[in-house]
């Protein structure tokens, strides 16, 4: 542990000293994950959940309780926006449960970072992507209408039900597969936190 510090909340899988591992796993597993799902358009449980739970075991075998909390606690992190994102937006289970495995693997410290980073990535995928269709000008115009009414909708200034309109059905949507987005991000918060 870091200067001595032995409360749980200080301690992370990023200070067990294995970080050659756990990068290299996550940045394989995603690798593979990108290339399934660019092909099928999908992340298959085959290879979320194995990954998930090698991350569980690897936490508490490395680092005890407080890194099996860690694990948990950055799996939660990363999968529920892409939860979110599944339940409402149309978004893929699969992008939400390897986003959970890659947080078990790198703890909350490292898989924040991994966060941020997967959300530059997947705005910069959707947009390409959106151009590479022919379809920037209304997805944009959607986004406008979502942010607006999200931004509206504490003051009662507009309904649920218009937000929940601006939001495309699935058979709308622009249907892109997000794993090389999670892959590209992860290798970017790699290289960020890597000292140069």
């Amino acid at each position: 542990m870091r200067n001595g510090d032995h409360t749980m909340w200080a301690y992370s899988l990023h200070d067990a000293g294995v970080d050659s591992l756990q990068w290299g796993v996550v940045l394989g597993g995603t690798l593979l994950a990108a290339f399934v799902d660019a092909r099928t358009r999908r992340i298959p449980n085959a290879l979320t959940f194995p990954l998930l739970l090698a991350a569980l075991v690897h936490a508490g075998f490395v680092a005890g309780g407080a890194g099996l909390l860690d694990a948990a606690l950055a799996c939660l992190l990363l999968a529920t926006p892409y939860v979110v994102l599944f339940a409402v937006a149309g978004g893929g289970a699969g992008d939400a449960k390897l986003m959970g495995a890659v947080g078990a693997w790198l703890g909350l410290l490292d898989g924040t970072r991994v966060l941020v980073a997967v959300c530059v990535a997947g705005v910069l995928f959707a947009l390409a992507w959106a151009i590479a269709r022919r379809s920037l000008p209304a997805v944009l115009g959607r986004l406008g209408l979502l942010t607006r009414g999200l931004l509206h909708l504490p003051f009662r200034r507009v309904s649920p039900r218009a937000v929940a309109a601006a939001i495309p059905a699935e058979h709308e949507g622009l249907s892109m597969p997000y794993g090389p987005a999670i892959f590209a991000g992860c290798a970017l918060a790699l290289g960020v936190s890597l000292p140069w």
